[in-house]
């Protein structure tokens, strides 16, 4: 007789993504409401300020950064609370394989699923603000590369706050000031950008602050769960 075939880490990993892909087809209305927020704000921008073209592309890097942080935050309560709910947190917790791993392929799905409408939607919001079209390509690969620190960075803040009735305020206490480099680096690049001025420096800082926050936070984040689940 023999056992259960053994599932490696990676083939653990694909199901996991795999799972929340098929999650997030039946909450689709949870996938639209970042974007919704996001595309919300920035619009409302120009029509409480002043049409004037100089002017919306002189706020337009904050407004656009600080529009994507806030959308970035929306998701981050759900991401381990159903799980936890629902007693998935256990079941990975039990598989044999590596927990950081398995959380890790959770935070890229989520990452992909909110950060990606995001950078789709930032050329609409570009063009509210009256960011020229030249700008464009720096500002979707900043808000790519930004939504991603976010999400793996307040990974860790869900975590942290599983045990929590209220989660979701002591969440943004705890992951706002840890992504506030994000938001500046991010908003100084694409002012960069719509000045006409190289913006490569801005990139290549956000870039090195992903590759940190893709290392450190699945080990972070699963010796959190494993707190809360003792």
């Amino acid at each position: 007789m023999t056992g259960a075939p053994v599932v490696s880490l990676p083939g653990a990993c694909a199901r996991v993504f795999g799972r929340e892909v098929r999650l997030a087809a039946r909450r689709f209305g949870q996938i639209l409401q970042p974007v919704t927020f996001f595309l919300m704000v920035t619009t409302l921008f120009p029509l409480a300020l002043s049409p004037e073209p100089s002017l919306l592309r002189n706020i337009a890097p904050g407004v656009v950064w600080v529009g994507a942080l806030l959308s970035s935050l929306l998701s981050l309560e759900a991401l381990f609370r159903v799980d936890l709910d629902d007693g998935t947190l256990e079941q990975l917790l039990l598989s044999g394989q590596p927990l950081a791993g398995l959380l890790a392929a959770k935070m890229l799905a989520h990452w992909l699923l909110t950060g990606v409408p995001l950078v789709l939607a930032a050329p609409l919001a570009a063009a509210s603000l009256s960011v020229p079209a030249d700008a464009l390509p720096v500002l979707m690969v900043s808000v790519a590369l930004g939504t991603g620190i976010i999400g793996f960075v307040g990974a860790i803040g869900a975590a942290l706050t599983l045990a929590g009735r209220r989660g979701s305020v002591l969440l943004s206490l705890l992951v706002l000031p840890l992504v506030m480099p994000v938001l500046i680096f991010g908003a100084r690049a694409t002012d960069l950008a719509i000045r006409g001025e190289p913006a490569a420096g801005g990139i290549w800082l956000l870039l090195a602050m992903l590759i940190l926050a893709i290392t450190l936070a699945p080990l972070a984040a699963a010796a959190a769960v494993r707190i809360c689940l003792e």
